[in-house]
């Protein structure tokens, strides 16, 4: 079965110096009914202005996973990382027992658009980590490309929670397909472009959850950018 969440549909909060959307419950936007998806608690679509961004804050017992569509997002922390991340690369920070950290946008003059994902650790108390991994076009284009994993195989960076997680940028004509198996599901996020999923439409800022054993066959007739949950 196949639900659709659209680009719409979501959370929006405009503060000026950062515009938001929200694909579940997140700060001052509610909604009962998208709390999140299996491990899956925040997908934020974040566009901040050039010289801004979020000043030092802390979490605890989270993965959080930022992922730079354009333009670079400056992250420095408590336990002594300070990194920019750009296009291409993905970055992974375990909150776990509680860390403080700061982003901001570097550039004088061009906006970051970003994803930022939180995802439920399969155990509280973790020590914190950092870890930060580049993919090139060339591994993605047309193509599922492991940016993320448990066991942080095939390159990936570790995540502490049972999540595979998939970034592909297609080109017209391109397709890929991805086999579910049973009692796993499936987050389909749609960052930029448009793609056709089993005869669905979607949009950049869609997204579609799947519960049922089956193949997925992704397609696009323009350039797009996606990513893929696989999920216990």
């Amino acid at each position: 079965m196949i639900t659709l969440r659209q680009s719409q549909e979501r959370g929006h909060a405009n503060h000026g110096w950062l515009d938001s959307y929200h694909t579940f419950s997140f700060a001052n936007y509610y909604d009962p009914s998208h709390m999140g998806f299996r491990s899956l608690r925040v997908i934020n679509e974040d566009r901040v202005q050039p010289g801004k961004g979020f000043g030092t804050h802390g979490h605890r017992d989270m993965e959080i996973l930022t992922y730079v569509l354009e333009g670079a997002l400056e992250h420095k922390d408590s336990i002594g990382n300070g990194e920019i991340v750009r296009p291409g690369e993905v970055q992974r920070m375990s909150a776990g027992t509680g860390i403080m950290h700061s982003e901001f946008n570097p550039s004088a003059t061009e906006p970051v658009h970003l994803l930022q994902i939180w995802i439920l650790p399969d155990r509280q108390g973790l020590e914190p980590s950092y870890e930060q991994k580049a993919f090139s076009v060339a591994q993605r284009q047309g193509k599922l490309r492991l940016i993320a994993a448990k066991d942080g195989r095939d390159g990936a960076v570790t995540i502490h929670q049972d999540v595979n997680l998939y970034s592909a940028i297609l080109q017209p004509q391109d397709r890929v397909t991805y086999q579910l198996q049973p009692n796993r599901y499936a987050w389909l996020q749609v960052a930029r472009g448009a793609v056709t999923l089993n005869g669905h439409s979607l949009n950049a800022g869609d997204g579609v959850a799947t519960s049922a054993a089956e193949l997925l066959e992704i397609s696009s007739d323009r350039d797009a950018e996606i990513l893929l949950f696989d999920l216990a």
